[in-house]
């Protein structure tokens, strides 16, 4: 691990809602107002892409003194048979996955993995002993693996889902700092981030922060930096399924930064084009509605029984980033965005199709998004002219396991609600 802690720093984190500098808080998450998201202000208003072969060519515009190894990064190439099929000119793919012949070695097959590593270096260079994630699958994953695979101490507690134990594999056996708590059967994601939130407050133990993390979100903003380097300048539109929204907003937030630059985008920002999964769509119910705010008796209505019924499990959150000043409603207002409904049999379509045309097997959240770009092909609102980035946030899991042995994290302890006595785990989490 590398860090140079007598170097200057290279950014600010600024609170949106009150402006205030908390740059010095350590490991901070929100202003003392709590009234906003806090974003990083780079020093470098210029792009600037190394020749390191991973994420942290962006290192300039990410917020750690340090950089943890990592191989993983985006992969940005130009559609050609799926591109035919939906009539666009100009389609790029930005593939999140394990696609060894694209040079893509997520392995985790997530791009979640772009958030893990900015956010255990910064963990580790605030002090933090042990960090607690909730997750359904993909992000654990991603911290897991990178807890593993690097010299790093930092402990790791993963609060999730019993339903969802098929997913906490890795490529590598898993670190003995990784710690699983599940929650028994008829819980969904939010229970698990509940849960989380209460672990988080044990003495000595720190929650993530999901959407609310500075080098999360800018972490997976390399996305849209890696595209506009490929492309040559910023797309014109961007789609993604969402479920905290936190893709969404770092899509946002890196096109902010591009047109301070000035050389990848002069004019309007990228379109975000983003979807979610019917039964389960509070934010575009919301959207549609124009309304900040989610009102869970209108928009997600029986959300248990939704969440059950949807494809991408992982787009289940019902406490999303959306109404928060910097959120998803803000992002979309910038952006002129619009948002897509999109049903489980429209999503396996997409997938089967991207996988025949394509060549590459896709996860269900990223066959969403793919479903999102077929919807609006269809409906024929983009232009010939225009530059269009579907954002494969997960992929290549059936080629991954075809070429690596996985290892199964097995949980430690599996409890009935996110209220329960945490009394008896104390030595298991510390």
């Amino acid at each position: 691990m590398n860090i140079d802690n007598s170097a200057p720093k290279r950014y600010k984190i600024i609170c949106l809602g009150c402006h205030a500098d908390v740059s010095c808080a350590g490991y901070a998450l929100r202003c003392s107002c709590d009234d906003a998201l806090l974003r990083a202000v780079y020093q470098d208003s210029r792009l600037v892409a190394t020749a390191e072969d991973s994420m942290w060519r962006f290192s300039a515009w990410l917020p750690t003194a340090g950089k943890l190894p990592t191989r993983g990064r985006s992969v940005t190439y130009k559609s050609e048979a799926f591109a035919r099929e939906l009539g666009l000119n100009d389609l790029f793919i930005s593939f999140n996955g394990y696609w060894p012949e694209r040079n893509a070695f997520l392995e985790t097959c997530s791009f979640k993995e772009l958030e893990s590593p900015p956010t255990v270096q910064r963990a580790v260079e605030s002090k933090v002993k042990t960090l607690v994630v909730s997750s359904v699958g993909n992000t654990a994953r991603a911290f897991a693996h990178t807890v593993s695979t690097t010299s790093t101490d930092l402990k790791l507690v993963l609060v999730g889902l019993e339903s969802a134990i098929g997913k906490l594999w890795l490529p590598e056996p898993p670190s003995e700092n990784i710690t699983a708590v599940v929650l028994q059967r008829g819980n969904d994601y939010s229970d698990a981030i509940a849960l989380g939130d209460k672990v988080a407050a044990v003495p000595g133990l720190t929650t993530e922060g999901g959407a609310m993390n500075v080098a999360r979100r800018d972490g997976l903003g390399t996305v849209m930096l890696e595209a506009a380097i490929t492309i040559g300048r910023a797309p014109d539109h961007y789609f993604q399924a969402v479920g905290s929204g936190a893709g969404g907003i770092a899509a946002w937030e890196a096109s902010l930064r591009l047109k301070r630059d000035g050389r990848f985008l002069a004019g309007a920002l990228p379109k975000l084009h983003l979807s979610q999964n019917l039964p389960f769509a509070p934010m575009v119910n919301a959207w549609n509605a124009n309304r900040r705010t989610i009102e869970p008796s209108i928009d997600m209505p029986n959300a248990k029984k939704c969440i059950e019924k949807i494809h991408a499990d992982v787009l289940s959150n019902r406490n999303p980033a959306y109404s928060v000043k910097g959120g998803v409603f803000d992002a979309l207002k910038s952006t002129n965005g619009q948002m897509y409904a999109v049903s489980n049999s429209e999503a396996r379509r997409a997938a089967r199709l991207f996988e025949d045309l394509e060549g590459i097997d896709i996860m269900p959240a990223a066959a969403v998004a793919t479903a999102s770009l077929v919807q609006a092909a269809a409906l024929g609102g983009i232009d010939d002219s225009d530059a269009v980035l579907l954002n494969v946030t997960g992929g290549g899991a059936q080629k991954l396991k075809e070429d690596k042995a996985c290892y199964q994290i097995k949980p430690a302890t599996r409890l009935a609600a996110p209220d329960a006595d945490l009394s008896e785990l104390r030595e298991v989490l510390i």
